[in-house]
Order: C-alpha cells, then sequence, then structure tokens
C-alpha cells in the first residue's frame, strides 16, 4: 500500500530539531521525548498508561515488522503523546497481524514522525537528558513560544488516566487467556494454594498482563481508582494489595501516598509494588525518589546482586534514591534485594518486618526473558503464609 507523506519537524526544548515525515498532517502535539532501546513490543508501549505524556523515541531502526493484533495492547487506549521511529514498515508479517502499523496509526490519528536519524535524537538525550518537544507539520508557523506548557513533571498523571470507578474482573475479559497462559507462564504451585485469594489493584496506570498473572492463579480482582480512600479499601477486606504501575512524577500522588502510609501502618495487609507502585511504596515508609536523567525503557536491564541476575523490562523515568544504605533508621526497616546493575540504582526493597515488598521493574511483561515472574507466585505465597498464620 502506499501512502501520501507530509513533511514534520520535531522541536525539542533547546532548539535542537530533526526533520522526518508523517502519515497524515499534524497538529502540534507536545510531550516528553523519552527513548526505549526494545527490539520489540511497539503494541505494547503505545497502549502502556505509564508512557501518557510522553514522545518515544524507538531505537530499533525499523518498527511495524510484525503488525499490530487484538490481544497485545496493554490498555483500552492509546497513551503516547508521539511515536518516533527511523522506519515505519507498511508490510506486517505474522499469523496474529490484523492491521499494519501505518494503518493503525492513521485509524487513530496518532501523532508520529519517522525517517530522522533516531541514533543521533538517543545520543543526545543521553547526553543531555530527557526534555520537552514539540512535533508539528514543517509548513506551521506557531513554533513562538510552544514550551510555555507545564511541564508533564509537575502534572498528576495518574488522576488523569486511573479508573473511575471501582470493579471486578473475570477470566472471561481475556479471551486469550488459555493461550496466554501455555505461551508464557508457568504455575509451578498453581495447585498448592488452599484458595481463591482477593487480591485489590490500586489503579495507578494498571497493564493488563497484571491482571493475566493475578487471574492466571485464580484471584478475584478488584479494580480501585488510585483516588479510592484508606476505607474504601478496607470494606473490600482484600487478602492482597497490588500497588500497579502508573506515569509521571510520584510525589504528586499525594492522596495514593496517605493511603499507602494507613494500609502499612494499620492493615497487615500485604502490599506488592510494582514500578511506580514501588516508588510510591517507598515513599510512604520514608524514603525519596529522583527523576533519572534519561530513565530505564527497554527490556533488557539486568537487575540482580551477589553474583546473582534477572534480566528485566523496565519503564520509568524515577527511582528510589539511595539513602536506604546510609541511614541507619532506613536500613532496620529495608532490605535491598536487587541493584539494577547498569547504574546501581534500587531495584527492589523488602520490609524486614512486614509483608510488604516492591521491584522497580514489570515482572508481569514477557519480551523475551521471563526472569522475575516468580515474583507473582511469591506474593501469592505470601499472602498464603498469612492466612495461616505461618
Amino acid at each position: 500500500m502506499s501512502y501520501t507523506l507530509y513533511p514534520t519537524v520535531l522541536y525539542l526544548q533547546d532548539t535542537t530539531f530533526y526533520r522526518g515525515f508523517s502519515f497524515f498532517k499534524i497538529s502540534p502535539s507536545f510531550g516528553e521525548v523519552v527513548f526505549n532501546t526494545g527490539m520489540t513490543g511497539y503494541q505494547e508501549i503505545l497502549s502502556d498508561p505509564s508512557y501518557a505524556g510522553q514522545m518515544v523515541v524507538f531505537t530499533y531502526p525499523e518498527v511495524g515488522n510484525t503488525g499490530l493484533n487484538k490481544y497485545d495492547n496493554e490498555s483500552n487506549f492509546v497513551h503516547i503523546k508521539a511515536l518516533i521511529a527511523r522506519n515505519i514498515s507498511s508490510c506486517s508479517s505474522s499469523w496474529r497481524s490484523c492491521i499494519s502499523l501505518p494503518d493503525y496509526i492513521i485509524k487513530k490519528q496518532i501523532p508520529h514522525i519517522f525517517g530522522l536519524d533516531t541514533r543521533s535524537l538517543t545520543k543526545h538525550l543521553r547526553l543531555f537528558g530527557v526534555t520537552n518537544g514539540i512535533l508539528l507539520n514543517a509548513y506551521d508557523k506557531r513554533i513562538t513560544n510552544i514550551f510555555n506548557v507545564r511541564s508533564i513533571n509537575n502534572i498528576d498523571l495518574v488522576r488523569k488516566i486511573t479508573s473511575r470507578t471501582t470493579y471486578r474482573i473475570y477470566n472471561s475479559v481475556f479471551n486469550n487467556l488459555d493461550y496466554f497462559n501455555r505461551i508464557n507462564f508457568k504455575l509451578s504451585t498453581y495447585n498448592t494454594i488452599s484458595r481463591k485469594y482477593k487480591i485489590l489493584v490500586l489503579d495507578l496506570g494498571i497493564k493488563f498482563n497484571i491482571i493475566r498473572k493475578l487471574l492466571l492463579f485464580g484471584c478475584n480482582v478488584f479494580i480501585v481508582p488510585a483516588t479510592c480512600t484508606y476505607n474504601h479499601i478496607i470494606e473490600y477486606s482484600p487478602d492482597g494489595i497490588i500497588l500497579s504501575n502508573g506515569p509521571g512524577n510520584p510525589v504528586l500522588v499525594n492522596y495514593v501516598i496517605d493511603t499507602v502510609k494507613r494500609l502499612v501502618k494499620f492493615s497487615n495487609i500485604p502490599i506488592f509494588g510494582i514500578c511506580m507502585g514501588h516508588q510510591i511504596l517507598n515513599i510512604a515508609l520514608g524514603l525519596q525518589t529522583f527523576k533519572l536523567k534519561f530513565g530505564h525503557r527497554g527490556l533488557n536491564h539486568p537487575c540482580g546482586s551477589n553474583k546473582y541476575s534477572e534480566i528485566t523490562s523496565q519503564n520509568h523515568g524515577f527511582a528510589v534514591n539511595q539513602n536506604v544504605f546510609v541511614d541507619k533508621d532506613v536500613s532496620k526497616i529495608f532490605s535491598v534485594k536487587y541493584l539494577n546493575l547498569n547504574d546501581f540504582t534500587v531495584s527492589s526493597t523488602f520490609h524486614k518486618k512486614l509483608p510488604i515488598f516492591s521491584v522497580q521493574y514489570h515482572p508481569e511483561a514477557s519480551p523475551g526473558p521471563h526472569d522475575s515472574e516468580y515474583l507473582f507466585e511469591a506474593f501469592i505465597k505470601l499472602i498464603d503464609m498469612i492466612i495461616h498464620g505461618l
């Protein structure tokens, strides 16, 4: 299929600009420009709520080779502000493909640009850090004062994308659950679980794959808004709580941090934090976070310690700071299990007294390595131990 191409420009806040093309005439689109080093997973990235507010640079030279299918979305919406690629394949080759990436971009009117030097752009972001950018038609003259826009670091993105109501998820919602189980998941202890547990997921920007993992363990899964109060959560009498992934700056969601503080202090309910959930849980327990220069976004980040490493999928721009190593009071509470072995930032923390732990990476993601899937099994086992008083 042939496509009409429109000259398009990506302007960065430091006045650097890159020229390329798009499949339709782009209206000005503003966001934070970040890069992802994964070779696969563009469909998941497009629909991942953690990318809300961000323009994603794909460092792999071509995306779209396998098209898009009905099953791999991580949410019901496109969340990225723009797709930035060296080349977008007009042909898709996969027995699962339902639509090509160019056709999907046009259908959903996703802001995008391709044909630019993404290697140069990525090197620029690594050198100077992630930055705001604007994407617009090359002949658009509205470049003046385009960056007089509020930075996404000061916007509560969680409140924008969290669910509005509490609801339960049933297995029938995912009509590919059996296929997913056969291909991606090993339930080594499923038959040893004594009963189905009620898991409450605090929706900070939940990915479908987290829900799938819980359903495969036979859990009764309830999704609650990020704005949900402590009393409302306790009314459900959950056996365990998941703090999900999500976008933006974790310190802006004070209402979630306050709720988690009360859960930690009064409930004794097992809590598992993932990505932003990890950051919020640690803030609630007295630690702080900071913004990384260019974030961790990719499928092959090594995490571990003491000659042990797991290959993990990561997508975050903030991290928990390392005062856990120098503050004696904090070190009495926390055990840091793993570090990111690329830059030695904190990748996971475990509470020494309470049934609480969290990881900065995504154990539900299955980009190839499945090294950290066991964490869901560990969470279920932890609940089982608490229920039986072990």
